[in-house]
């Protein structure tokens, strides 16, 4: 069955970078747009960026434009998420997610079908 498995979830102080990673297996990696999404403690899920099938296009909230970059390698099976200027407000349960359609490259949440279990990012002040 389709399987994500994120790591690289820790602690860090604000202003560090983090590099998030998810490895997807039971599936062809390659035919999914890949997703990143957050949730933090009381708040609803948030799209944090979004990449095409061969990492063509991408697309980032505001909130981390500038900051966050995705990108995959479809050979390792892996999506990654290269986090730089890390805020306290980025303080969340970080969740990747696989997605058969287009829909998703607009993060939109109800377009992808498989998840994984989550990291936790830490950023202190």
């Amino acid at each position: 069955q389709v399987q994500l498995v994120e790591s690289g979830g820790t602690s860090v102080q604000a202003g560090g970078s983090l590099r998030l990673s998810c490895v997807g297996s039971g599936y062809t990696f390659s035919t999914r747009y890949m997703g990143w999404f957050r949730q933090a403690p009381g708040k609803r899920r948030e799209g944090v960026a979004a990449i095409s099938t061969r990492g063509l296009s991408t697309n980032y909230a505001d909130s981390v434009k500038g900051r966050f970059t995705i990108s995959r390698d479809n050979a390792k099976n892996t999506v990654y998420l290269q986090m730089n200027s890390l805020k306290p407000e980025d303080n969340a349960t970080y969740y990747c997610a696989a997605s058969r359609t287009f829909g998703a490259l607009a993060r939109d949440e109800a377009s992808f079908d498989n998840w994984g279990q989550g990291t936790q990012v830490t950023v202190s002040s």
